[in-house]
């Protein structure tokens, strides 16, 4: 009896350590099977299309804003610079007479085909200011993607999108398109003060190619902040 029990003990000894090889090897292969299967998740050319529109969109529109009724030269704002002389070419505003002893205020209204001419854009806001005046910022033109040419996997949650997009120019975007005939028509001081201040740009160059640097949470794909 007790050579039994001696020999029921040495078979639960042995089968003990092998229970425990076999859980950690299922505990391996599970591991093993879950990293491949989250290596071969990637991201899809559709979603990674999603993200990059919505990630172009955030960006907002180029705009260009100016102020009409008595614009008093300031930091902020010019009767007399070039976007105002522009607009006023193309018949969107009418500058008055500079008024005050250094000729510091200038009227500006804007004219009847002006108010047609806005209310066709979408996005336009009006705010009245403190100063009397009214502030429009008009929309110029939005980034718009063209298409996702290349999704590269850097890990499971890590992807780099490359992208091309190309702007989508307002009605007013056309008279500020930096290679068109009304910003071509002033000198090369001004056209330059319309492009770093006042919207202008080449929008009708060719289209410009980006990489998104995206990353994946519990939310979803979206541009990484890493």
């Amino acid at each position: 009896m007790f050579e039994q029990e001696m020999e029921l003990e040495k078979k639960e000894s042995s089968v003990l350590p092998l229970l425990l090889i076999v859980a950690f090897i299922i505990t391996i292969v599970g591991f093993a099977g879950y990293y491949v299967v989250q290596n071969r998740k990637v991201l899809s050319s559709e979603e990674a299309t999603k993200v990059a529109a919505a990630a172009l969109a955030e960006q907002g529109p180029a705009v260009l804003t100016f102020h009409t009724g008595p614009v008093k030269a300031s930091v902020d704002d010019n009767g007399a610079a070039p976007h105002y002389k522009l607009l006023e070419k193309v018949g969107m505003v009418k500058l008055g007479k500079a008024e005050g002893t250094y000729g510091q205020t200038i009227p500006i209204e804007l004219t009847a085909k002006s108010k047609d001419f806005l209310k066709q854009i979408s996005g336009v806001t009006q705010a009245k200011q403190s100063d009397g005046t009214e502030l429009y910022t008009v929309p110029l033109a939005d980034r718009k993607l063209l298409g996702v040419s290349e999704v590269k996997m850097q890990s499971p949650a890590h992807a780099l999108v490359n992208i091309t997009w190309a702007w989508q120019t307002t009605a007013m975007g056309e008279l500020f398109d930096a290679a068109g005939p009304t910003v071509k028509s002033f000198n090369t001081w001004d056209r330059a003060t319309l492009i770093q201040k006042h919207g202008a740009a080449f929008y009708h160059d060719a289209p410009t190619k980006a990489t998104l640097a995206l990353s994946k949470s519990d939310k979803g794909w979206g541009i990484s902040t890493e």
